[in-house]
């Protein structure tokens, strides 16, 4: 069974087969001449020649491809993520897949956990790095009762990591309901007692890896507890991080400047090393302002990413976020992350078609939100290479990023980064590229499934034009002018009162 295995369609082999046979036939052709002939002309010597020289050259081309298609086979073989297992698999080597690339993750939320969804795929070596943060939430009742750390983000960055997520998050999320233990969660007491093990709370987070077997490994950003505070164009100051989003959808300011508090806490341990030692550096997609440059603001973490070696990506968001990015483009976004991790520091930058169906895009408006205007231009200004890709999908009512075409997406620019360095023939790179070809297949499927969208007549959403306001400006325009009118208003009446205050204490 297992020898014939090596011989079907998928496998690839028979093609290569056939040309060293081509090889041996056009050697012996040349062989029988010399031995036929008594006397040899012109003519019959150069087609020997011929001969003899493509008929070599055939053959070791087949063999170099034969070793090159065995390794391959060997390295699907022994892929240990794939749903069905064969016991008669030729070959078990985990290393190959501890030799992957390193890649670093920064973020918080869905978003990076979309992205550790799929890059689980492709290497061992992911180091998701994530903001622990209370974000001014009141704590649950099982972390008053336990006394740890707000861990929902570690958590789902676990949960996303994990071989079997569906189990793994019913587990960690499971709450008792009786006896000593009631009104406790799993995961809350699981952490608390590997804290006590390895008195370190990044230590019990990293040690996790192995105990839930996990694929890559979650540190938190730093081992103090912070709040993300937000600065705004009017001088108002919001400690908390729920109330950023409501108090500037409500207003008519806008975000200045996001920090933490304390602004001078130090890194969790590995987290910049991790960076310094990484292949690629991955930013976002998630909340601008609330999960991802907060961990850019660190201690030492915006300093390492400049410093790193690594290719540095930035996957954008696929719609704006009421009362954060609101009107926000492509080149907003990345303007940003530079302005807190330093110009020019992405090296590549993954973007959204914007093919949306507009039923969902109208959905969106309705809470104030708008897909992100792609203004390529302005981008390319910023020295940023742009990579554009069908990110997005649609699960139940929402607009997701897809998963597995961002990690295809990514792995690409490292395959890109390691042909350019003349490394093709690595064990790294055939990896890579292999599970590439497999995602493109997969891909292709899908895509064929998401075709009933077009027949059904509905169109891809268009664009806006970048001078045109958002459905939800336009709608709300009239409401949105009122509120910057009243607040004129007030600041002028605050600052008359100011006078009349000075001029009585003068008197």
């Amino acid at each position: 069974m297992g020898f014939f295995k090596w011989f079907t369609s998928k496998a690839k082999m028979k093609r290569w087969m056939l040309l060293i046979l081509v090889g041996v036939v056009l050697v012996g052709y040349g062989i029988s001449n010399v031995l036929y002939f008594d006397t040899l002309g012109i003519k019959e010597i150069i087609k020997i020649v011929i001969s003899f020289v493509i008929g070599f050259t055939t053959i070791v081309l087949g063999f170099v491809f034969m070793q090159k298609r065995t390794l391959e086979l060997l390295i699907e073989e022994s892929d240990t993520r794939k749903e069905t297992q064969n016991i008669n698999k030729l070959i078990f080597n985990k290393k190959v897949y501890n030799q992957g690339p390193k890649i670093v993750v920064i973020g918080g939320g869905s978003g990076l956990n979309t992205v550790l969804r799929g890059l689980k795929n492709y290497t061992d070596n992911i180091t998701a790095v994530v903001t622990v943060s209370d974000y001014g939430e009141t704590p649950t009742d099982s972390r008053k009762a336990l006394q740890v750390l707000p861990l929902n983000d570690i958590k789902e960055s676990l949960i996303a990591l994990s071989y079997n997520e569906k189990e793994m998050e019913q587990l960690l999320n499971m709450n008792f309901t009786a006896g000593k233990l009631k009104n406790l969660t799993f995961g809350d007491i699981y952490f608390l007692a590997m804290n006590d093990i390895h008195k370190n709370f990044a230590k019990s987070i990293e040690s996790s890896k192995e105990v839930l077997n996990i694929t890559g490994k979650v540190i938190p950003v730093t081992l103090e507890e912070i709040k993300i505070c937000a600065e705004l164009d009017d001088g108002t100051v919001i400690e908390s991080r729920d109330r950023i989003p409501e108090y500037v959808s409500e207003t008519s300011a806008k975000i200045n400047r996001i920090y933490i508090s304390p602004t001078n806490c130090s890194p969790a341990p590995g987290v910049i090393d991790a960076i310094k030692e990484a292949d690629a550096i991955i930013i976002g997609p998630g909340s601008l302002y609330t999960n991802v440059i907060p961990n850019l603001l660190v201690k030492g973490v915006a300093k390492a990413i400049r410093e790193s070696k690594g290719i540095k990506i930035y996957v954008s968001n696929i719609m704006t976020e009421l009362g954060q990015t609101d009107e926000y483009t492509l080149s907003d976004h990345i303007r940003t992350i530079n302005e807190y991790v330093g110009n020019k520091i992405i090296d590549y930058c993954i973007y959204d078609t914007g093919e949306i169906v507009p039923e969902f895009i109208k959905k969106y408006n309705l809470k104030g939100s708008d897909i992100v205007l792609a203004d390529i231009p302005k981008a390319k200004e910023l020295g940023v290479k742009l990579v554009q890709r069908n990110l997005s999908k649609v699960e139940g009512n929402s607009i997701r990023h897809d998963s597995d075409v961002i990690a295809s997406t990514i792995i690409q620019l490292i395959c890109d980064e390691l042909k350019f360095e003349d490394m093709q023939n690595n064990s790294q790179y055939m990896l890579l590229n292999n599970r590439l070809k497999e995602s493109k297949r997969e891909m292709k499927k899908r895509q064929k499934k998401e075709k009933k969208f077009q027949e059904s007549g509905r169109k891809p959403f268009e664009r806006r034009d970048s001078s045109s306001k958002s459905k939800f400006n336009e709608k709300y325009s009239e409401r949105i002018d009122s509120i910057k009118d009243s607040d004129k208003k007030a600041n002028i009446r605050a600052k008359m009162a100011e006078v009349n205050e000075k001029r009585k204490r003068g008197l």
